[in-house]
C-alpha cells in the first residue's frame, strides 16, 4: 500500500467527528492518519481526546493575533511543519479567509449537518424542520471561499420525523456524520476523489 495521506483536524469544541476519524485511522489498511489537531478555541475538549490518542495539537486562537488573516497563517505554519496533507474540519467555527482557501484548494474537507445547498450555515435541523422538508442529513465537501459552497463529496439522509425535534434530529444526523467523514477522507486520501473530479459532476 502507498504511504498514508497525513491528516490535520481544526476543532473548536468536543470533536466528535474528529474522534470518529482518529478511530478510523487506527486501522491498518486506512488510507490516512491523523497527524495533528488545531483548536481555535484553548478550551476545546477535543484537545483534550487528541491527547490522549497520543496526537500533536496546538491552539491557534484569533485573539492572539493582528487579524484573521494572521491567525489563518499560524494555522497555515503548523500545516506545513507537520507535512499535512488533507485538512478535515470538525466543528470548527471559524471561516478560514479566501487566501488560506486558495492555497489549501482541493485539500481541506468539512462536514456539515445538512444536505447541502439546502440549509448553509447554522441552525440546520430547526431549520429543517421549520421547512417541513421530509429528508435531512449530513454532507462532505471540498471547502472553497464560500461558506459551505464547495463541492461535495458524500451524502448520508436520515428521514424527517412527525415528532422530530432539533436535538433528536440532530443525534440522528450525528450518527450518520460519523459514518460518512472517515469514509469520504479514505475516497479523498486514496485518490478515489479529488476536487476536479467531484466539480465535473455537478
Amino acid at each position: 500500500m502507498s504511504a498514508r495521506k497525513r491528516v490535520a483536524v481544526l476543532i473548536s469544541g468536543r470533536g466528535s467527528n474528529m474522534k470518529a476519524l482518529i478511530e478510523a485511522a487506527s486501522a491498518p489498511d486506512y488510507p490516512a492518519e491523523i497527524v495533528g489537531v488545531i483548536s481555535n478555541r484553548a478550551g476545546a475538549e477535543g484537545l483534550r481526546t487528541a491527547q490522549a490518542a497520543g496526537i500533536a495539537t496546538k491552539v491557534v486562537s484569533i485573539k492572539d493575533y493582528p487579524d484573521k488573516q494572521a491567525a489563518d497563517q499560524a494555522i497555515d505554519a503548523q500545516l506545513r511543519q507537520w507535512n499535512t496533507d488533507i485538512v478535515c474540519l470538525a466543528g470548527f467555527m471559524r471561516i478560514l479567509s479566501a487566501d488560506f482557501c486558495e492555497s489549501w484548494r482541493g485539500k481541506v474537507l468539512n462536514i456539515h449537518p445538512s444536505l447541502l445547498p439546502d440549509f448553509p450555515g447554522l441552525d440546520t435541523h430547526a431549520r429543517a424542520i421549520a421547512a417541513g422538508v421530509p429528508e435531512h442529513g449530513c454532507t462532505v465537501h471540498f471547502v472553497t471561499a464560500g461558506m459551505d459552497e464547495g463541492p461535495i463529496i458524500a451524502q448520508a439522509r436520515v428521514p424527517v420525523l412527525s415528532d422530530d425535534t432539533p436535538d433528536s434530529l440532530a443525534s440522528r444526523v450525528l450518527v450518520e456524520e460519523h459514518k460518512l467523514y472517515p469514509m469520504a477522507l479514505a475516497q479523498v486520501a486514496s485518490g478515489a476523489v479529488s476536487i476536479d473530479t467531484v466539480h465535473k459532476a455537478h
